[in-house]
């Protein structure tokens, strides 16, 4: 829902958001800033280790921020179910974290990323970008797909290399034997496909990260992983990410 609210309603209105609400809810929670936060309001929830993750670094306090206020809605709104988008991993990767370490009766449900035919995520920032921008935009996705394409041909046994960390070769098939991708040799990956196109003009972070906590690994095995980065198309910061799994 995050994604249909900012790619149709930017900037935030509330009745601006009222009119998307009506084609796919009929309930509306829009506390003003004064009840959400009041003049005497002291308490944060601070996670542990998110001002360190990639995100965290290009953010300072934003987790905190994301912590907090969705502690508090969950303790207002009190609800069974509670939807998130995968575009912002750490986001929902932190989120989880707060409902298990806060001991919370929510059920979180991760939603795949909404995205535009040509594989733009969606996001109010993509109405920032110029009519040139916008058009070469699809290379943030398709870096993160080449990676991706290189991670199963790996596992699925299709090419070798000789980056690649193997166990012990006992002559079987190439498919079924245990195999790791240097987390390197992904972002290398990623950042060239960015790097073709010039009008990306800053890759702020490529990170190859755990699919169930987001910290860095440093070689990716038949568990997965999140590629996640952030660069700008022209003055605009996008971000993506896409999950490495076999299957």
């Amino acid at each position: 829902l995050s994604s249909i609210f900012q790619t149709f309603i930017y900037p935030f209105t509330c009745t601006r958001v009222v009119c998307v609400c009506v084609q796919i809810k009929d309930h509306l929670f829009a506390p003003n800033k004064e009840l959400m936060y009041g003049k005497n309001h002291m308490t944060f929830v601070d996670p542990i280790g998110f001002d360190d993750i990639p995100e965290g670094v290009s953010r300072p306090g934003h987790f905190r921020g994301v912590a907090t206020v969705v502690t508090k809605l969950f303790n207002i709104v009190q609800p069974t179910n509670a939807y998130f988008g995968q575009k912002d991993a750490a986001q929902c990767t932190l989120i989880r974290r707060i409902v298990d370490d806060l001991n919370m009766d929510v059920n979180v449900q991760v939603l795949d990323t909404i995205r535009e035919t040509d594989g733009l995520a969606m996001s109010s920032r993509n109405a920032y970008l110029t009519p040139k921008e916008r058009m070469i935009s699809p290379v943030v996705y398709k870096s993160l797909c080449a990676a991706k394409q290189f991670y199963r041909m790996i596992f699925l046994g299709s090419v070798s290399s000789s980056s690649m960390e193997e166990e012990e070769d006992d002559g079987k098939e190439t498919e079924g034997k245990e195999f790791s991708i240097p987390s390197n040799t992904l972002r290398d990956i990623v950042e060239e496909v960015l790097r073709s196109e010039p009008l990306v003009t800053d890759i702020q972070y490529v990170s190859v990260d755990d699919r169930e906590t987001m910290r860095p690994i440093d070689v990716v095995g038949k568990d997965g992983a999140v590629i996640s980065l952030a660069c700008k198309v022209g003055s605009v910061r996008l971000i993506d990410n896409i999950v490495l799994k076999i299957g």
